[in-house]
């Protein structure tokens, strides 16, 4: 392959023209250096484009900088101990990934050498290069080496407050100790006293933390004899985290009350909080609930954090055909949109989204929510307090004097609620909801169980989004097989390979990163509208709406299976066919 010069390659990626090119050089012959450079200093280019141009005329991979996941450092190759902070800070280079004797470095400038030597003389390792640009590299350093500090600041943490216990406990004796006599003999100050610990607050502190930093949706910390279990759920399954001593149980529950506002005396009812969470670069709402066990309150914390969930439809996981029929949906001016699926499937997210989506100046938009999940600018959202008698069909028929375009109730539970929601829609609302159903044609059903009519239904329905959660295959170690129709229920895949999870450091070496919406979505056209009339089965409803090009929970699996995103197993173990 003929070398080409920079200036050819920025002319054939239609960058710069032959008469730019020539005046660059004119340029660079009076004031001296790189061409490249020369370019930017112009404005006829960005150094995203050298960048790119470079990696092209050297032959080197090109990191681009809308795709940050390419500058993560591979875990647990130690490769925080090959090269030193200060080097990479000063020296702009940082080491992704090290097999056997060779070691993958990201550097902005792979012409200089002098580097390249250096970096091979400190490591011991042949180098490979791959070229990104200043700034994102600088950030990806700066990001990879404040993990490190932060991981050091967390060990420290609970050293500290394993090294207080101790120093505790050799001057109050067993006061502090968690068990069956001692913890219900606490007075409240002392639980108080307990609970503004300095080791108490980090401990704390680093739960949550490390929570947010794992992607968990919930923390569980469950006492027993003798023992705490402290576990996350990730992508929808539980997993063990190394506990804090046991002793640290009361104290631990106690700040948490404390943070959300709770009774910190009561130990034998429920009870419900929330905390706000203040990261460095943002806000994390956390639901608290207590419940008593036989061993002590056990406490799960529902992590909402915004910046962690898109809260667009277009990065939820649907495909464009769905994305184009949910968006034609949303635009109707009335009607009843409904998200069904079982508790877990992600139908809180995607209401939200799709409210997210009707976002107008021009519109006045209202929510009931049990509780409030997500603060969303623009949209009046109420919390309902059914012990003070705000119900969601209380906050209906307030919302009703209240002028609304757009109404989204978190539930229909009930028959009052379902009745107000089906009002409103033929009175020139739209409204959404989510059911508890298992798919979409089963919503029709339910409605009519709870008491809604057929002939109320068949003119304010619009559309049903049956919905699961299947967890994506991890980009870095998915392994493609073959498949055998043999094994997968004679299913025929359109691909010649197909792919399966097999756990890498990146994923934890569960083989999956993070979850991705699979959808039915069943569009109330006129032909459905005439079988709500004729109080047709959910079955037959079903049937109709595949006729006409309606995917199942199943058959949507199926083609993101075909696609790479998820493995057929994982279709199967969330489907319900």
């Amino acid at each position: 392959m003929a070398y080409l010069k920079l200036g050819e390659i920025l002319i054939n990626q239609d960058l710069i023209t032959s008469e730019q090119l020539q005046k660059a050089i004119d340029v660079q012959k009076k004031e001296g250096g790189r061409i490249g450079e020369v370019f930017i200093k112009l404005g006829l280019i960005t150094e995203e484009n050298m960048t790119e141009a470079i990696g092209l005329q050297l032959g080197v991979p090109y990191y681009s900088s809308d795709n940050p996941e390419l500058l993560k450092p591979k875990t647990g190759l130690g490769l925080k101990e090959i090269i030193s902070s200060d080097f990479c800070h000063k020296n702009c280079v940082l080491p992704l990934s090290k097999h056997l004797n060779s070691l993958t470095c990201a550097v902005c400038d792979p012409l200089d050498l002098l580097l390249l030597d250096n970096l091979k003389r400190i490591t011991n390792h042949e180098i490979n290069v791959v070229v990104a640009t200043r700034g994102s590299l600088q950030k990806a350093i700066a990001d990879f080496h404040k993990t490190e500090a932060k991981e050091e600041g967390m060990a420290s943490m609970l050293d500290a407050a394993v090294e207080s216990s101790y120093e505790k406990s050799n001057e109050d004796g067993p006061t502090i100790a968690v068990k069956k006599s001692t913890a219900a003999e606490l007075s409240l100050d002392k639980l108080i006293e307990k609970a503004g610990e300095a080791p108490v607050i980090k401990l704390v502190d680093l739960i949550i933390r490390q929570a947010i930093d794992d992607r968990a949706s919930d923390i569980h910390i469950e006492p027993f004899d003798n023992k705490i279990y402290l576990r996350y759920r990730i992508d929808g399954k539980l997993y063990n985290i190394p506990p804090p001593a046991p002793h640290f149980h009361l104290p631990i529950v106690s700040r948490i009350k404390i943070l959300s506002k709770l009774d910190i005396a009561e130990k034998r009812l429920p009870q419900d909080g929330t905390i706000t969470a203040k990261l460095e670069d943002r806000e994390v709402d956390l639901r608290i609930s207590t419940v008593p066990t036989i061993w002590g309150e056990k406490v799960v914390m529902r992590i909402l954090d915004k910046a962690a969930v898109p809260l667009e439809l277009a990065g939820l996981g649907f495909d464009a055909k769905q994305i184009e029929a949910l968006r034609k949906a949303l635009a109707s001016p009335h009607g009843l949109f409904f998200v069904t699926g079982p508790t877990g499937s992600g139908k809180s997210t995607t209401l939200y989204s799709a409210v997210n989506e009707t976002v107008d100046p021009s519109k006045n938009i209202v929510t009931a929510e049990d509780p409030v999940e997500y603060k969303l600018d623009g949209i009046n959202q109420v919390s309902v307090k059914p012990s003070i008698g705000l119900t969601f069909a209380t906050a209906l028929k307030a919302f009703l004097r209240q002028d609304p375009d757009i109404i989204m109730v978190g539930e229909t539970r009930d028959l009052e609620t379902a009745s107000i929601c089906v009002r409103a829609a033929l009175t020139g609302h739209f409204v959404l909801s989510t059911l508890h159903t298992n798919d979409a044609a089963s919503a029709i059903t339910r409605l009519v169980d709870i008491g809604v009519p057929h002939y109320l239904l068949t003119p304010s329905l619009t559309m049903i989004l049956a919905q699961r959660l299947a967890r994506r295959l991890c980009l870095d170690c998915k392994e493609p097989y073959e498949p055998d129709p043999g094994q997968h229920q004679g299913i025929v895949f359109e691909s010649d390979l197909i792919y399966r999870p097999k756990g890498c450091d990146e994923c934890s070496h569960t083989g999956y990163h993070g979850r991705l919406v699979v959808a039915e979505v069943l569009e109330v056209n006129d032909e459905i509208r005439v079988l709500i009339g004729n109080e047709a089965t959910a079955l037959e409803i079903k049937n109709a709406a595949r006729k006409n090009g309606m995917s199942t929970v199943f058959e949507s699996g199926i083609k993101k299976v075909d696609q790479g995103e998820t493995s057929y197993e994982e279709i199967c173990r969330i489907s319900v066919e």
